[in-house]
């Protein structure tokens, strides 16, 4: 996890330390990349646990203002490939309850679509790799998050598993041509993506060339699709990442004669 202190002033008091992001990440080259800096660009503090490798989760959100759960390739209730599900399961509950943001990412929005009473099918339609044109359906412009952005943008996928039933009420805000369910939002606060917007074609570039070639794909295909959209598709989610971080809730401080009430 990142760490930061407050820096004392000459004139006065310490800032107030950043409001923190937990994210949860699910495997070891699945990290947070680029979306860990922009939450920092824009005032948020990102602290990242490691469950895989046995690593901690809180038992609530008490001291974090936002969670963002990254991608994985288990379905969102195989606790025997990961065990560590179900505590993230009940964190996104908590957070879809107490209206504390939250971004789902692959993995993180089928888990969120699941925990809502949605339905995530494993192995179902065709895969989508690499980048994937999406387009934004007309609710999008209502979106805290994807008012304003272009109606057609790509970004990076990497799924055999999909959603298949939305939860009820919830919002639909993104498709792709193969995959109807590409974003959506449960409640004012909660978002879930099948796409990565943390990925870049720096990445793409780390992927296993021999496994994508069992499949039928030529990696260096899919890596010259993603540095051709990428100057166009990055400022995007950027800007969603950064609109992401100002939704991000200080929790109170609590008073010194109560530290019991925070989380250890």
């Amino acid at each position: 996890m990142s760490s930061a202190s407050p820096r004392a002033s000459a004139c006065g008091p310490a800032a107030a330390a950043p409001p923190r992001v937990l994210i949860v990440q699910n495997t070891p080259t699945g990290g947070p990349d680029r979306l860990a800096d922009w939450l920092e660009q824009a005032g948020a503090r990102a602290e990242i646990a490691h469950p895989y490798a046995g690593g901690e989760l809180p038992a609530s959100l008490g001291a974090y203002g936002a969670l963002v759960v990254l991608g994985g390739p288990a379905m969102p209730d195989d606790d025997e490939a990961m065990p560590w599900l179900a505590a993230v399961r009940s964190l996104a509950r908590e957070a879809v309850a107490a209206q504390v943001p939250y971004l789902g990412i692959c993995l993180g929005g089928q888990l969120l679509a699941q925990v809502t009473g949605g339905a995530v099918r494993a192995r179902c339609g065709a895969p989508e790799l690499g980048s994937t044109r999406l387009t934004l359906r007309p609710e999008a412009e209502r979106d805290p998050l994807l008012h304003g952005l272009p109606g057609s943008v790509t970004a990076i996928e990497r799924h055999v598993d999909r959603i298949v039933a939305l939860p009820p009420g919830a919002v639909w805000l993104a498709r792709s041509e193969l995959c109807p369910y590409q974003a959506f939002r449960c409640g004012p606060s909660a978002w879930g993506t099948q796409f990565h917007p943390e990925v870049s074609a720096q990445r793409v570039r780390r992927w296993d060339a021999e496994s994508l070639r069992r499949d039928g794909v030529d990696r260096d295909a899919l890596v010259r699709a993603a540095e051709r959209d990428e100057p166009a598709a990055t400022p995007v989610w950027r800007e969603v990442v950064h609109r992401f971080a100002r939704l991000v809730r200080r929790p109170p401080v609590p008073s010194a004669a109560s530290p019991e009430s925070v989380p250890s």
